[in-house]
């Protein structure tokens, strides 16, 4: 029966593309063209590919290197692990799971640091990216480097985008289900039916949380449908429904675009469509309109130099343009 349903869906999808929205697709991906980083652009609607566009790179079918894309799948990780009780609830200490990788010589505060505080970047501590990412990549223990950062803000203050609160996470998922993170994470991807590639480790061997995961497109589109019908894909439940509204839910704002951040994904409104999204180095991309039965995947050059936030500011315009021609469904 589901076999059937496909075959109509794909039929539907067949006649849609017809004339103008062939068309304006058409444009969209003209709009594509003109930039230059851009590797590969994937739209869904209803679950169904509605645009493939590759330009440059490994295509929609190979990983790609999501950069910090990677916190929405460690966030993903993290709600499969409390839905499979490893991990209590968001409000769990860190230090409690950390358990001997906590550093003595933690910076006072850290040990009240929660689950929800690192997933939304709330941990209070100074960030490990930008101009410290040197620093914190070259220790010795990442764990212990990011636990002894200053305390800028309290645990639960405002947001401090950081990739050392992923880390921890990541650190933590280890030491929970006794394998390594990276074992846990490629088994538990596989479930949902997405392959992890490459994705390195620190020096205890603690996959990299939030950063350099190779996932493909397709791969990450599933993600985003996962999220987008709320925790059900092909008909099955594979995630709570509760874990997506509290990752969609605001936690703190970004001091950079103004977009509120949850677990792992931000928030914004585009083109009056509230929309959430995953964003990464280079112009790494995955939005989710559910709004437009939408979901749509960018993948970018990750190589630096990065063009930063103007990059990105055209990557979100290709995704106000495509609500355009797919509106409220």
């Amino acid at each position: 029966m589901r076999f059937l349903w496909n075959i109509y869906l794909a039929l539907i999808v067949l006649v849609v593309l017809s004339g103008p929205l062939r068309a304006a697709n058409e444009q969209i991906i003209e709009q594509a063209r003109s930039i230059d980083r851009l590797h590969s652009l994937l739209v869904m609607r209803n679950g169904q590919p509605v645009l493939e566009h590759v330009q440059a790179g490994p295509g929609l079918d190979r990983p790609a290197n999501l950069k910090s894309v990677s916190k929405t799948i460690m966030a993903l990780l993290v709600g499969l692990a409390i839905d499979r009780g490893l991990i209590a609830d968001v409000d769990q200490p860190l230090a409690d799971l950390l358990a001997s990788r906590f550093p003595e010589a933690a910076t006072p505060g850290s040990d009240q640091i929660t689950v929800g505080h690192a997933l939304s970047l709330r941990s209070g501590l100074q960030s490990t990216s930008g101009r410290n990412y040197g620093r914190w990549v070259q220790s010795e223990n990442w764990v212990r480097h990011a636990l002894t950062r200053p305390m800028v803000d309290r645990p639960g203050g405002r947001m401090i985008y950081s990739t050392g609160p992923s880390h921890l996470l990541s650190a933590a998922l280890m030491e929970v289900s006794g394998q390594p993170s990276r074992t846990v994470a490629r088994r538990w991807l596989a479930d949902l039916g997405v392959s992890l590639g490459f994705w390195p480790t620190d020096p205890q061997g603690i996959g990299f949380g939030g950063n350099d995961m190779h996932i493909s497109p397709r791969d990450l589109a599933r993600i985003g449908e996962l999220y987008r019908q709320g925790g059900v894909l092909e008909g099955k439940r594979l995630l709570p429904e509760a874990w997506v509204e509290a990752s969609w839910t605001a936690y703190g704002t970004s001091p950079w675009s103004g977009d509120d951040y949850g677990y792992g994904w931000f928030i914004t409104e585009i083109a009056d469509h509230r929309a959430y999204y995953g964003r990464g180095y280079g112009g790494q991309a995955l939005f989710v309109v559910p709004s437009s039965r939408l979901t749509i995947v960018m993948t970018s050059n990750p190589a630096p130099p990065s063009p930063g936030g103007r990059h990105f500011r055209r990557l979100r315009q290709l995704v106000e343009d495509i609500l355009v021609i797919y509106p409220s469904a």
